[in-house]
């Protein structure tokens, strides 16, 4: 299967680059994306979709308010238990080599 999310290359501002390179520094190409990889995929955005199932924004203020209320009814631990568990996920595609896992 072929994914053009998979395989989606990252905007890069060409001025931008060309001044990091003028300060001497050297820039790496994107990687390509994997969900294994990506925070957002991985803890935050996946409890966001659940928060969001069936409700309807009737305008902006609406989709704010709601942003807001997801938020603020997280503990800091939701915060702190998703960036450990993304670390150890992180670890885990290093050390598997880049082969897949489970």
């Amino acid at each position: 299967m072929y994914s053009v999310k998979a395989h989606a290359r990252p905007h890069v501002s060409q001025f931008t680059i060309r001044e990091i390179h003028e300060l001497g520094y050297e820039t790496l190409k994107h990687p390509p994306y994997s969900p294994d990889l990506s925070p957002t995929d991985y803890h935050f955005f996946k409890h966001f979709d659940n928060f969001l199932r069936e409700r309807i924004f009737r305008n902006k203020e609406d989709a704010v308010n709601t942003f807001v209320e997801f938020i603020n009814s997280r503990t800091p631990d939701f915060y702190c238990n998703g960036i450990g568990t993304l670390a150890k996920r992180w670890k885990k595609c290093i050390e598997s080599n880049v082969n897949y896992f489970d």
